[in-house]
Parts: C-alpha cells; sequence; structure tokens
C-alpha cells in the first residue's frame, strides 16, 4: 500500500520576489535537482528530487507571493510516496528535502 507523506513550510524572506525567483533554479542544481512545471505569471515551480537507492524522490511545489518591494512569502510542499517497506527508511525525508531546498536557496541568496 503507498501513501503520501506531506510537509508545508511557509518562510517569509527579506528579499524582492524577482532575486528569489531568479535564485531557486541555481539553488536547484546546486542541490542535483529537477525543474518541472514553471510558472513566470504565477511564481509557481515543482521541482523533482533525485530517487536513491533505497527511496523515491520528493516532490516539491513552490510559491512565492510578493509582500513589499524588499520581502516575499514563500510557502514550500513536500510530498514523498511511500509504501509500508520503505516508510521506515524514509521516515523524515519529506521534511529534509524542505530544508534542503531552503537552506540551498538562502545560501544562494547570500552570495
Amino acid at each position: 500500500m503507498a501513501y503520501l507523506r506531506e510537509r508545508k513550510k511557509e518562510v517569509e524572506i527579506d528579499f524582492s520576489l524577482e532575486s528569489i525567483w531568479q535564485a531557486i533554479p541555481k539553488a536547484v542544481d546546486e542541490l542535483d535537482w529537477e525543474m518541472h512545471e514553471k510558472d513566470d505569471t504565477a511564481h509557481h515551480v515543482t521541482i523533482k528530487t533525485s530517487d536513491t537507492l533505497t527511496s523515491y524522490g520528493s516532490t516539491l511545489r513552490v510559491e512565492l507571493v510578493k509582500q513589499n518591494e524588499n520581502a516575499t512569502h514563500m510557502i514550500v510542499y513536500g510530498e514523498t510516496p511511500v509504501t509500508t517497506i520503505t516508510s521506515t527508511l524514509q521516515f523524515g525525508q519529506t521534511y529534509d528535502s524542505v530544508e534542503d531546498f531552503i537552506l540551498a536557496l538562502a545560501d544562494v541568496m547570500n552570495r
């Protein structure tokens, strides 16, 4: 039996929406993940993490909302498919994927 483990994290970032939007592909590249559906108008992107030998990859959906000229609200939704067999091996993977993305984005933004 398979199901999805889900995680949602909301973050306020003190950078403009455009600077964050331009940094997202760089963060994804650094993590060696893949960008899928990208909507430049709505500022939504779907990211697929890498599969490993013992686990399925996660899917992240990132949404940006402009708060003002120098602040952006970011929502990251993470989903990881698990089965009863892989659930123990993949414990915390969705959380880790979301946190890894946010840390990589922060690293790119601080350069």
